[in-house]
């Protein structure tokens, strides 16, 4: 049985109005001035009713199943595997490549470009910045390193075989991370606000740039990058969260929660947080660390089970 269309509900309202008269226990005639009002004012009273109920069917991006923002997903994770880490290295920029991390340290004093092995932990290459520099993050492009500083305005690239300096570039504000997807002529660099900058990988010059957002809602904070499989990786300073971003459009794809991956035992300075991610693109593996960590951990991203 069909259900009777909106035009058949007004077409027959004054007769269903004095039937609910003639129940009351009183009759519409339907020709006096006050039956005539009755009947008008009934049929006006729920015309109005009725489209008050379909509009939002009607509404421009408001129908039921827009009514409620689609929330990005959430990962939990399930460490693989553990491997030493200097605890005094304050980690700003982390890559992998042939069985190697490279890694970019921080503070004034203490900021290097360093090459360590990633099972014993152990730095196998190593080349400090002056003093007044804080190294900020890296990435690697062909047979390149590439690092930045944090207010220094300053960039380094080095030959990857031997850290030796190979020039130098600038660009404004704070250098935070850096990361490039090894395919395209670009380079993606965070600054801290909601922005990714978007550079020429030969010239080093900003091209343009993105912002990304969960939503509506401008997600900064961005600290270090990471390409991985199409989407970038981006820790967000002082939590324990990483975004997945698109590289195109913004959009923040899911969340990855690492709450409880380091005991709270080891994190004995305030500086000591979560930053710094490194894939292995071959073998499709994911590693992370912090500043001043004493492990680098392999980890498996898991869907978080929906409450």
């Amino acid at each position: 049985m069909h259900p009777r269309s909106s035009a058949d509900l007004f077409s027959d309202l004054p007769t269903r109005i004095k039937q609910c008269a003639r129940n009351a226990g009183f009759d519409l005639c339907g020709i006096c001035g006050f039956c005539a009002w009755v009947t008008k004012t009934a049929r006006r009273r729920l015309a109005v009713a009725f489209l008050l109920a379909a509009l939002p069917q009607f509404l421009p991006g408001q129908s039921s199943t827009r009514m409620h923002a689609t929330r990005p997903p959430e990962y939990t994770f399930k460490v693989v595997r553990t491997f030493p880490h200097e605890s005094a290295a304050f980690t700003q920029g982390l890559a992998y490549r042939d069985g190697f991390l490279y890694e970019g340290t921080g503070l004034k004093g203490r900021s290097s470009l360093r090459k360590v092995r990633l099972e014993t932990g152990a730095v196998v290459q190593r080349v400090d910045l002056a003093p007044e520099f804080f190294g900020e993050g890296i990435t690697l492009l062909k047979n390149e390193a590439v690092q930045l500083t944090w207010q220094s305005q300053t960039g380094f690239v080095y030959n990857l075989s031997d850290f030796r300096l190979l020039r130098r570039f600038s660009y404004a504000g704070e250098g935070w991370g850096l990361t490039t997807d090894g395919k395209s002529n670009e380079l993606f660099m965070s600054d801290g606000t909601p922005e990714i900058r978007v550079l020429d990988s030969v010239t080093l010059k900003e091209k343009r740039r993105f912002t990304v957002h969960d939503g509506d809602t401008p997600i900064d904070q961005l600290n270090e990058l990471e390409f991985v499989d199409g989407e970038i990786f981006a820790n967000v300073w002082q939590t324990d969260r990483i975004a997945r971003i698109s590289p195109k459009s913004g959009a923040v794809l899911g969340w990855i929660d690492l709450t409880g991956l380091l005991s709270p035992i080891y994190r004995l300075e305030p500086g000591a947080v979560l930053n710094g991610i490194a894939y292995d693109s071959n073998r499709k593996r994911l590693f992370v660390t912090g500043k001043l960590w004493p492990s680098i951990f392999e980890i498996r991203l898991v869907p978080k089970q929906s409450k």
